[in-house]
């Protein structure tokens, strides 16, 4: 194939989920929908964890976090896909396909790295409790959050800035319905070694390290619970972890799904389809697992739907 210099290079299609014109509305309708419970979801876990007083401590502070990453991390794909089925044009230029990469590496750094740190936090709650409000102070939790971001804007930079130094060929279809760095560098024509080097290292470093901190924190968690002498007493320990676990457990098990459909030998377009589990549907749920399995949660929503409607 011919080989054109980056700079050359206006932009890229997105060929999406589907090219077969009878299913463009029905997949508008159905992200959209999702993109707007999304939003709203999480949105709704920000407001109610600001609002209410109670929630004021860091485990809240943690989720409230995570939300907005979550809210982010869809806007990052979601929107622009809607844009392409609607207009019926799929081309994203070359500034946007970088900045799409960009952002959608820094967010779901972030969201690894803060079920990490909320891990963490559970670990400090039940196997030391009676230190946790002096070991999760503040100043704590405000740098664990500063680092986290720090991290993921690191990891994200270096591996923009690695594409930049790419020539791609004049095919320059996307079998996807966002910009995602592993299709972007197999359009590469230059050697691309070094930018897969660093995908590997990277990601094996950014994810056998934090999951291996959530278990590790875990099996201290499940020890600790289990020299509990009531039932009652297990059972009140275990909730309070209950709906992190079930987030850990969605985000890395769509996660692994996803890396697994790499390593088979599917289409480009099932992975595309299976890539969907973890960007759109992962954070759509995450709003949906803490307010039905946390009663303080479930509460402080209450309050909040019950003011809104008189603000109006």
């Amino acid at each position: 194939m011919k080989s054109a210099n980056h700079t050359a290079v206006s932009g890229f299609l997105l060929l999406g989920l589907s090219e077969d014109p009878e299913v463009q509305p029905l997949l508008f309708g159905l992200f959209l929908s999702m993109y707007l419970v999304t939003v709203l979801g999480n949105l709704l876990i920000i407001l109610a964890v600001i609002s209410d007083s109670h929630l004021h401590i860091p485990m809240y502070f943690f989720l409230s976090n995570l939300s907005f990453v979550d809210i982010s991390f869809t806007s990052t794909t979601v929107p622009k896909m809607l844009v392409n089925i609607q207009t019926e044009n799929r081309a994203i230029s070359y500034t946007g396909c970088l900045t799409q990469v960009y952002f959608f590496l820094v967010f779901i750094c972030m969201d690894n790295l803060l079920l990490t740190v909320m891990a963490y936090d559970r670990f400090v709650a039940i196997c030391h409790p009676l230190y946790y409000m002096v070991i999760m102070n503040p100043r704590l939790c405000g740098l664990l959050i500063l680092l986290s971001f720090f991290i993921s804007i690191m990891n994200a930079l270096l591996q923009s800035l690695m594409v930049l130094h790419l020539s791609f060929c004049t095919d320059l279809e996307i079998p996807h319905f966002f910009c995602e760095l592993a299709q972007i560098l197999k359009l590469a024509c230059s050697d691309t070694l070094i930018n897969n080097i660093l995908v590997y290292l990277v990601t094996s470093l950014l994810g056998v390290v934090p999951l291996s901190g959530i278990i590790f924190s875990y099996i201290r968690i499940f020890s600790s619970i289990l020299r509990i002498p009531s039932t009652g007493g297990k059972y009140k320990a275990f909730s309070t972890c209950g709906s992190h676990l079930s987030v850990v457990s969605l985000f890395y098990g769509t996660c692994a799904g996803v890396y697994l459909s790499f390593a088979a030998t599917l289409s480009s377009r099932r992975r595309a389809v299976a890539s969907v589990m973890y960007t759109v549907v992962t954070p759509m749920m995450n709003p949906f697992i803490y307010s039905l399995r946390n009663r303080d949660m479930k509460g402080a929503l209450r309050k909040l739907t019950s003011v809104i409607p008189s603000c109006f």
